[in-house]
């Protein structure tokens, strides 16, 4: 009988950005912060329990079916072969929702590494992954791994395949830096993936094709050049920049302050750039952020070399 090696464990996981221009779906990775703290707690009462909610505004569902956290721990709890276990489970949000930063899976990682780590860890981390999945696609219909992966993994992630899920790490150039602006809008996962067309034309898909290759290339190569002509999305950019008020205006003063490519993180609407090396990443950052103050949108700066860790337990008891 698997009993836990703890009375409470609190787990960290960070921010994300997915997609990364050329990459939908298929390439992500982490930010050092935001992120959000999830606490799995054992009680005597059966079952799984969600206690609280904090940061969140109240929108979140306090149901265990429908929250993101709660089903990740109980996926974890499968997956070991536990059945008999009496949790509770508390969630502090430090990161915006609907932001493209992904939220959903932060909060689904830290869930499933607290719950497994108080177990004794019975699971190797990278075979959490399928149960964060089901966490994600609670939250949003979707089980995409571009988002969960890294934020559970660190560094940057490229998802191969999905059926079956096949993830590789990609070593990153240590001068390598992201600046992610939040604007003060929120962008629902669903609604930004309703509105892309089904259909692309075979011109866009070898485009988007050489560019991911590319990108992957000049990571590997520590050819900033490349990444830099490797940052173009014209699938999946054209469509949701419609949902972002003065993106064009954000990407062109981000390239105009040395970024090496700028686009949208996830599925909006934070807009991200790369660049080399953190006084560049930080001014690019101010310099998009000014362009949403400009138009009377506030908007929060974060500013990161990548995470290679990835997610941690941050206090055990």
């Amino acid at each position: 009988m698997h009993k836990p090696q703890f009375t409470r464990v609190t787990a960290f996981a960070p921010a994300t950005v997915a997609n990364v221009a050329c990459a939908f779906d298929v390439l992500g990775f982490a930010l050092h912060q935001p992120g959000d703290f999830v606490t799995i707690e054992a009680v005597e009462k059966a079952g799984i329990f969600v206690k609280d909610i904090s940061g969140d505004g109240g929108k979140l569902p306090r149901e265990v079916e429908k929250n993101t956290a709660a089903i990740a721990a109980r996926e974890v709890l499968r997956l070991a072969g536990i059945n008999d276990y009496s949790i509770e489970v508390t969630i502090k949000k430090e990161m915006p929702l609907g932001s493209g930063l992904g939220s959903s899976a932060a909060s689904a990682v830290a869930a499933a590494l607290a719950v497994n780590h108080l177990y004794g860890s019975p699971l190797k981390r990278a075979d959490l992954l399928p149960a964060i999945l089901e966490g994600e696609r609670i939250a949003c219909g979707a089980a995409h791994a571009d988002n969960g992966a890294p934020s559970l993994l660190g560094g940057f992630i490229l998802i191969r395949s999905y059926q079956p899920l096949d993830i590789v790490q990609i070593k990153t150039p240590n001068e390598l830096f992201a600046a992610v602006v939040h604007p003060d809008i929120e962008i629902r996962t669903e609604d930004a993936r309703r509105i892309l067309k089904r259909d692309i034309s075979m011109k866009n898909a070898i485009i988007q094709w050489g560019n991911t290759a590319g990108l992957i290339a000049g990571l590997l190569q520590i050819d900033y050049g490349l990444i830099g002509r490797s940052l173009q999305d014209v699938i999946v950019e054209p469509e949701r920049a419609l949902l972002i008020p003065g993106f064009d205006a954000v990407k062109k003063a981000a390239l105009s302050h040395g970024a090496l490519g700028c686009s949208i993180s996830g599925s909006g609407p934070s807009i991200f750039c790369l660049a080399q090396g953190e006084s560049t990443a930080q001014h690019a950052g101010a310099a998009m952020a000014a362009q949403f103050h400009a138009i009377g949108i506030g908007a929060q700066v974060f500013v990161s070399a990548i995470n290679e860790t990835g997610a941690t337990i941050t206090e055990v008891q």
